[in-house]
């Protein structure tokens, strides 16, 4: 069996992580990494991602976690916060980090730059929101893989209220909002879903081969 399968069976969403142990800087490097090098629409990252580690922080998020122990029990608390509107800034950004990074010159990229504004501004800005918050599903699964090929547990958690993690997290001032949410650290010895037996469709059900 290959590897990442073997990887992706091992991985479960963990109900409860060991307080005590903590995800090491050097493996959260490599989970930022993954992270980083997501694929996105555009490769614009619409998103910023937030790493919580401050226990008082947690506290505060856990009421608007339905007070899942995952948030104070885990390593970290990793939310990803997709911004609720493009403007001119996000896109020139990119742009100029395209020209530094390939060694180009910034004009040669402005036909480009046209077309990605004209397709993006025509959005309303409650598509615009949907659309950003979809690519931090991309990146959370990068997590995911990162973490499992690390034997990292990771936890992603949709059952929390985005409002009260924005007022929390100051993000509506940063022109962000809280689209997901993933606790990482390591299972628990007592956690009685690691034993569980991974529920999935059957490949017969799931795929239609055309």
């Amino acid at each position: 069996m290959a590897p990442f399968i073997q990887n992706q069976n091992w991985r479960y969403a963990t109900k409860k992580f060991d307080p005590a142990k903590k995800v090491s800087a050097e493996d959260l490097e490599t989970l930022k990494e993954a992270i980083q090098l997501s694929t996105s629409s555009y490769g614009l990252q619409p998103y910023k991602v937030l790493i919580i580690e401050d226990q008082a922080i947690k506290e505060q998020l856990l009421p608007a976690s339905w007070n899942q122990s995952q948030i104070v029990d885990a390593s970290h608390v990793i939310v990803f916060a997709n911004y609720t509107k493009i403007d001119d800034r996000v896109i020139d950004d990119f742009f100029a980090n395209i020209a530094e990074t390939r060694n180009l010159d910034i004009a040669d990229l402005q036909g480009y730059k046209d077309f990605m504004k004209s397709k993006i501004f025509a959005l309303s800005e409650e598509k615009q929101a949907t659309w950003t918050s979809k690519q931090t599903y991309l990146a959370l699964g990068n997590l995911l893989n990162a973490a499992a090929e690390l034997k990292i547990d990771a936890t992603p958690m949709e059952g929390f209220e985005p409002e009260k993690y924005n007022e929390i997290l100051n993000l509506k001032d940063l022109n962000l909002n809280a689209s997901l949410v993933a606790t990482i650290g390591y299972r628990h010895q007592e956690d009685p879903s690691q034993h569980l037996k991974k529920v999935r469709k059957p490949k017969n059900e799931l795929f239609i081969n055309l």
